[in-house]
């Protein structure tokens, strides 16, 4: 779980070889010092900036933009120093910002290679500053750890430098000016096609997001904001609750509502000079949309690609960058998500448009009495209304047109997914068979917006997972009015399409939900190496946990009552004191015998039924801890129940990535600002599915 820190809190890095990602809310200059113990410099060779963008184990980027990657090796630097500093400074004479108070705070994240995010540092507080230390990394005693700094400069580059003990700080500071300058006057050329071999993973998250994160971003719950940083598609979810599919991240960015507005500044596009379509595509995608299309504003499509008879491009499985088919995948269908979240936002934006132009024209109509019932008033009105009719037509007509190949590329691309990312009724489970290999992201449910019913985006978060889950059973959760929730009652399945949502039948199938998830984490796990445990003190779960429990998935049957409560607990917090110990330690081999180190899932049924303070002190610790060290976290409850607790548990619910057991218009990609709504994982009615992975999953561990 990335670590969120404060000024002047610091957090121990578990690895030498990182990347330092920064956005701001405008292009600034990013750059690294090299200091010694007491932070000073040796001279100017001590600083990477752009006029000297390599340093031996630092590369920074060589101009000035919203967003840097920063690549720190610590192994290679020299044994002389102690002190790695991030600077961030406002570029001057390019049309920029000229103080970071005039902005959106600036954030900085520390993540692994693989971008799993390690601590995250929003700059908060500063205002005429036009330059900042915003962290260091700093050796003690043979190891690193990193501190949130935020010490602002409001004379700028060269009180910054000059405060780090550097002679010609004046002379560098111009020097780092010139180089951006010329950075910013050259014209850059197209990038170079990507191979199969290179890597770009779609920033995240939603992350989103939430939606958050940005890996993955799965999209982040609506009433909690953006997703923490390293979420989904996570899902979080939009990655991201989303995250998602959430989500760096979070399913990804997208653009605003109004105007397209509200995309990041790295993907961006700008307008076209010539006043033609604007380009909605995801930047960093390979797939081109038919040549109709409003999106179609790049270079054509190769001539050596798969085309449609009228000579567009067809869809590809796959026609993302990665390393592998599935980052492959699993980078397309966020870029799926993104893609549709821009066209979207544009359909919306163009729509407000019109409604408002109709009601100025309408007002300009009425304003004279003489003509308010006269012909000409009546002519008026009814061109306002052709126009506004007209605007809208042409509108959905742009959206119907990205929809058709959203859709072209969902069918060839739902076929083609792993069982990872693949619905329970993807015929590649009827071929399953148990991995060898870890997955990188798992399937929590698809997503899809009201403007098109049909068209389901996957809901994917990369594993391990970074936040734990709450599935949500409570009914009054289910009543607040809208589209989306009207769209969402009319799927609902049967006792719950009449009035109000039934209690019992929302308790059985967040359980339900709880236990598909759950075994598709035990399916696409190597045998042996992912372990389910579950909290049910009042026995209630037996029915839903008969596929676990008979595949010996679950070995028994959770013990009821206070008892059980406690001794699944105690378990758990005694294997996450002893892994943190021996990660500390790096001594591995010290674990007991007896220790099961797999990966663990915790589902809790009917929380907080059976837990007194103790009890939700060691699932507090859990929640918090646990998933650095493979033990996650699944509460199937109501949130209404805790009440009597008062406000102690807020941050654990605001901590999970809520989910819900049927469809459901709560998750909300922070980029673009929709309401996307959910669907839970859920096998098809009668189908076997799940208890026949399960007993294939079974007889690889018995013949382990």
């Amino acid at each position: 779980m990335t670590a969120e820190l404060v000024r002047g809190q610091n957090h121990p890095l578990d690895r030498t070889r990182v990347e330092i990602r920064v956005a701001a809310g405008g292009p600034v200059v990013a750059g690294v010092t090299l200091g010694d113990e007491q932070g000073r410099l040796s001279g100017v060779e001590a600083v990477a900036h752009p006029g000297a963008p390599r340093r031996t184990g630092i590369e920074v980027p060589r101009q000035a933009a919203a967003e840097h990657r920063i690549a720190v090796d610590l192994d290679a630097l020299p044994a002389a120093v102690h002190r790695v500093s991030v600077l961030l400074a406002l570029p001057s004479g390019i049309g920029g910002l000229t103080a970071f108070g005039a902005a959106a705070a600036p954030a900085v994240t520390v993540t692994g290679l693989d971008g799993t995010g390690i601590v995250r540092y929003t700059i908060t507080g500063l205002g005429a500053e036009s330059a900042v230390v915003a962290v260091e990394l700093y050796r003690r005693q043979d190891t690193w750890k990193v501190r949130a700094v935020g010490q602002g400069y409001a004379d700028g580059l060269p009180a910054m430098l000059r405060d780090q003990g550097l002679p010609q700080a004046a002379e560098l500071a111009a020097e780092i000016e010139e180089a951006v300058g010329q950075g910013q006057a050259r014209a850059v050329p197209a990038p170079a096609p990507m191979t199969a071999g290179r890597s770009e993973r779609p920033a995240t998250g939603p992350s989103a997001a939430p939606a958050q994160d940005r890996p993955s971003p799965a999209p982040t719950t609506a009433a909690d904001g953006p997703p923490p940083s390293g979420a989904g598609a996570g899902a979080g979810a939009v990655a991201g609750a989303a995250s998602g599919p959430g989500a760096a991240s979070g399913p990804g960015t997208g653009v605003g509502a109004k105007s397209a507005a509200g995309a990041k500044a790295g993907d961006r596009r700008p307008a076209p000079a010539d006043g033609g379509p604007i380009d909605y595509r995801h930047p960093r995608r390979r797939s081109t949309p038919a040549p109709s299309s409003p999106r179609q504003a790049g270079p054509p499509p190769s001539a050596t690609g798969p085309t449609a008879p009228d000579g567009s491009p067809l869809p590809v499985a796959g026609d993302a960058a990665g390393w592998s088919m599935d980052e492959r995948l699993y980078n397309q269908a966020w870029g799926m998500f993104e893609d549709l979240a821009r066209s979207v936002a544009a359909y919306r934006s163009a729509a407000d448009f019109a409604e408002t132009r109709l009601e100025q024209e309408l007002d300009r109509a009425l304003a004279d009495p003489r003509a308010r019932l006269g012909t000409a008033g009546a002519a008026a009105r009814a061109t306002a209304r052709d126009k506004h009719a007209t605007l809208v037509t042409q509108a959905r007509a742009a959206l119907d047109r990205d929809l058709a190949q959203l859709t072209a590329e969902s069918e060839v691309v739902e076929p083609a997914l792993p069982p990872a990312f693949a619905r329970w009724d993807n015929p590649v489970w009827q071929g399953y068979h148990v991995p060898l290999e870890r997955p990188m992201a798992l399937r929590l449910g698809d997503l899809h917006l009201p403007e098109v019913l049909d068209l389901r985006i996957p809901m994917l978060v990369r594993l391990p997972l970074e936040r734990g889950l709450w599935i949500d059973s409570g009914a009054d959760s289910y009543g607040r009015p809208g589209p989306e929730r009207d769209i969402g009652r009319r799927e609902l399945p049967g006792a719950l399409t009449d009035g109000a949502p039934d209690e019992g039948e929302l308790r059985r199938l967040a359980m339900e939900t709880a236990v598909a998830i759950a075994a598709r984490l035990l399916a696409i796990h190597p045998a042996g190496e992912f372990a389910v445990q579950v909290i049910d003190p009042a026995g209630a779960a037996a029915p839903a946990l008969a596929p676990l429990v008979e595949s010996g998935a679950l070995p028994a049957y959770p013990l009821p009552g206070a008892k059980g409560v406690a001794a699944v607990l105690e378990e758990l917090t005694r294997r996450v004191e002893l892994v943190q110990m021996a990660v500390r330690h790096r001594a591995a081999d010290a674990l007991p015998a007896d220790l099961d180190t797999a990966e663990q899932l915790l589902i809790v049924h009917d929380f907080p039924h059976g837990f007194d303070d103790r009890a939700l002190t060691r699932l507090r610790y859990l929640a918090d801890e646990g998933p650095a060290v493979g033990v996650h976290l699944m509460l199937v409850a109501d949130r209404a129940q805790s009440r009597d607790y008062g406000p102690v548990l807020d941050p654990l619910w605001r901590s999970l990535l809520r989910l819900t057991p049927v469809p459901d218009a709560h998750l909300a990609d922070p980029w673009v600002g929709h309401a996307w709504t959910y669907e839970p994982p859920l096998a098809p009615p009668g189908s076997q599915v799940v208890r026949q992975v399960l007993g294939r999953l079974a007889e690889a561990r018995r013949t382990s």
